[in-house]
């Protein structure tokens, strides 16, 4: 049995992406391919796939399989949920994170010129799109934030510095309130409006995106 075989086999079963040494890990000890071996039937694999529907593609987290991008308004018909929708609040706050990392609440709240509700950052920590990554160093120790390895393998990156623009980068979350962004960088007033009940409780209801059903712009995994 070949090298690539076994590394297709195994991408097309996982039910996340595989790196190098989960890949190597599939054979006995003493009998393991070395990484160059992988990275070679990884590379012979993506030149294969390239003229397909389907495509080897790098995340963060490893290597997976799935469906070309412009594919996607079909094959996202064979599942029942809806997609995810955002309210704008929602929208800002990621993109906030995402753009300004590592950022307190109160930054965030300072850029976006309204309070940010709890609601928001639950939401996001619970889709383990962030995270808090230390604490600064001012009176009350305020979390920083930060996003994950797992936000990169949602939005198909390897790394930050593969962010798309930010409108690129909010258009692939879904519809959105008010789509009239960048992120307006007035500084919080006393005059300025909090969230609103209404829209705290909007996000605690927002369906969770399938895992094999991204967001509008976004590939669908298929392994």
């Amino acid at each position: 049995m070949e090298l690539k075989d076994i590394v297709e086999a195994a991408l097309f079963v996982a039910q996340k992406p595989l790196n190098t040494v989960e890949l190597q890990a599939l054979f006995p000890e003493g009998e393991q391919p070395e990484t160059a071996a992988v990275r070679a039937a990884l590379a012979e694999l993506a030149l294969e796939f390239n003229s397909r529907p389907i495509e080897l593609k790098q995340v963060a987290t490893g290597y997976r399989f799935q469906v070309r991008e412009g594919l996607s308004p079909w094959i996202s018909r064979l599942f029942e949920e809806r997609p995810a929708r955002y309210t704008k609040a929602f929208l800002e706050t990621l993109a906030i994170i995402a753009y300004r990392q590592p950022v307190t609440r109160g930054e965030i709240e300072e850029i976006r010129g309204v309070a940010v509700s709890t609601q928001i950052i639950r939401n996001l920590l619970e889709r383990d799109w962030v995270q808090v990554v230390g604490h600064k160093e001012v009176p009350g120790r305020p979390g920083l934030y930060a996003t994950t390895r797992q936000f990169l393998d949602y939005f198909n990156l390897k790394g930050l510095d593969e962010l798309p623009p930010l409108q690129t980068f909010i258009d692939r979350l879904g519809p959105i309130a008010d789509p009239d962004l960048p992120i307006p960088a007035t500084p919080a007033t006393e005059n300025e409006r909090t969230e609103t009940p209404e829209e705290s409780a909007s996000e605690s209801n927002a369906a969770t995106p399938h895992p094999t059903t991204p967001a509008d712009g976004e590939s669908a995994p298929t392994g």
